[in-house]
C-alpha cells in the first residue's frame, strides 16, 4: 500500500481538524483531529529529512493554525484554513522533496 506524504497529512489536519470542529461544534474534537496529524506528520518529516526539519516542519504547522485565526478574521474561516493548509503544505515540500532521495 502506498504512503500518504507527510505533506497531504499536515495539510489535510489543518482542513480537516477544523471540518470536524465546525460541523461536529466540539472544538476539542478538532483539535484531536488536528494533534493527530500533525503527530503523524511529524513523524514522516522525522523519518524522511531527519529531527531539524521535523521541528521546523511542527512549529510551521503548529504556526499555521495559530495564524488562521486572526487571517479568518480578514478574509473568512475557510479560505484562511485552506490558505494555511497551502503555506504549510509548500514548506514540507520544498523541505523533504530531497530528502528521500
Amino acid at each position: 500500500m502506498a504512503k500518504v506524504p507527510a505533506t497531504v497529512i499536515a495539510a489535510g489536519g489543518l482542513v480537516g481538524g477544523y471540518g470536524v470542529a465546525r460541523w461536529t461544534k466540539r472544538r476539542p474534537l478538532g483539535g484531536v483531529a488536528l494533534a493527530a496529524a500533525g503527530a503523524v506528520a511529524a513523524r514522516q518529516w522525522q523519518q524522511t529529512a531527519g529531527t531539524r526539519a521535523a521541528v521546523g516542519l511542527t512549529g510551521a504547522y503548529v504556526a499555521a493554525f495559530a495564524g488562521s485565526h486572526p487571517l479568518a478574521k480578514k478574509v473568512g474561516a475557510w479560505p484562511s484554513v485552506f490558505g494555511v493548509a497551502g503555506v504549510v503544505a509548500a514548506a514540507s515540500w520544498a523541505v523533504t522533496r530531497n530528502a528521500a532521495k
